[in-house]
């Protein structure tokens, strides 16, 4: 069988990837024959990479390698012995038939960050079939259109021009909240399974939704903003209200700290420059500071959730917006 090495921002793309491995297994044994790390040590490390071949089937190991790459300062950085990184890379030379190992590094998405190259751990995993997943670049938003048109073609469902325009605009180039919008869209549009403009405004996110959140909170209205909080959890799952904010935080933070108007709409997405400038006036008092850290405690909230550390998702996302 094969090592991998996926990293990238598109944390969707490299999920789906996943699953179609995963689909190839035995069904009758998957507990037994798939397994998924979050930065274990070296010791569970090196056991799963010397497991042997196992009698129901091939077998697939995940193991995500995020701490390994984290500064050395941050408690929860994981640091591999340069023995233990000889152990490592004479295990997957010799990976048993049968078995699969994937080594997957997400990035946090818009920070244009890349693997540490200088890492010795990098120098071994980029030996065994890496694949970067980059997120799509919103200057070419033909792309992501016709991403968009694919997805909903999966799900039985056509888009109408003005609806995708609309769609795009809203959501960016998160493919995970396009997915997850189109399977609420698809239950909307039956039976003639057509996505229009009018339902884009009526079921997904909008940006006037977002904006007086996060306006809220740059105002210090807390009450206000947990209102407007929760007029749109009411009906969104947590991790989408927490991706689509981020979306507009990355959004807000490029029109703040940028003076090119080319370099916004090419960072951006945001090719109408009358709603950049009016974007830069409504922001016009308020911290940059206080942006990035809001983008900081609601990426932190959405990786543990992710991470399956959070019981009460609602509470976490509350106490990230009002901290």
């Amino acid at each position: 069988m094969a090592v991998y090495f996926f990293y990238g921002e598109e944390d969707y793309n490299i999920d789906l990837e996943l699953e179609k491995m995963r689909s190839k297994l035995n069904p009758d044994f998957l507990s037994m024959c798939y397994q998924n790390l979050d930065g274990p040590d070296y010791q569970s490390l090196i056991q799963v990479l010397r497991t042997p071949p196992m009698m129901f089937g091939d077998s697939l190991f995940v193991i995500n390698v995020r701490k390994y790459f984290l500064d050395k300062k941050d408690k929860e950085s994981i640091t591999l012995e340069d023995s233990e990184l000889e152990d490592i890379d004479d295990a997957l030379k010799n990976n048993p038939e049968g078995l699969d190992i994937v080594f997957v590094l997400k990035l946090p998405r818009g920070e244009n960050k890349k693997p540490d190259s200088r890492r010795k751990l990098y120098k071994i995993l980029s030996k065994y079939n890496p694949k970067e997943f980059s997120t799509f670049n919103t200057l070419y938003p033909k792309e992501i259109c016709a991403w968009v048109k694919n997805c909903a073609k999966s799900k039985g469902l056509s888009i109408e021009n003005d609806a995708l325009e609309l769609f795009v605009e809203q959501i960016g180039n998160n493919l995970r909240q396009f997915d997850n919008e189109l399977e609420k869209l698809k239950l909307n549009a039956y039976p003639k399974n057509v996505v229009t403009k009018n339902m884009i405004e009526e079921i997904c996110i909008s940006n006037q939704d977002l904006f007086n959140i996060t306006k809220c909170i740059m105002e210090a209205d807390k009450s206000g903003a947990l209102m407007e909080l929760k007029k749109v959890l009411d009906k969104k799952h947590p991790l989408e209200l927490l991706s689509a904010i981020l979306t507009m935080l990355r959004q807000w933070i490029i029109v703040k700290s940028t003076s090119s108007i080319d370099e916004i709409k090419r960072k951006t997405g945001i090719f109408k420059e009358g709603r950049i400038y009016h974007l830069k006036e409504d922001l016009k008092n308020v911290s940059l500071h206080d942006l990035v850290k809001l983008k900081e405690n609601l990426f932190d909230v959405e990786y543990r959730i992710k991470s399956g550390e959070v019981v009460d998702m609602i509470s976490e996302v509350e106490c990230a917006i009002i901290r």
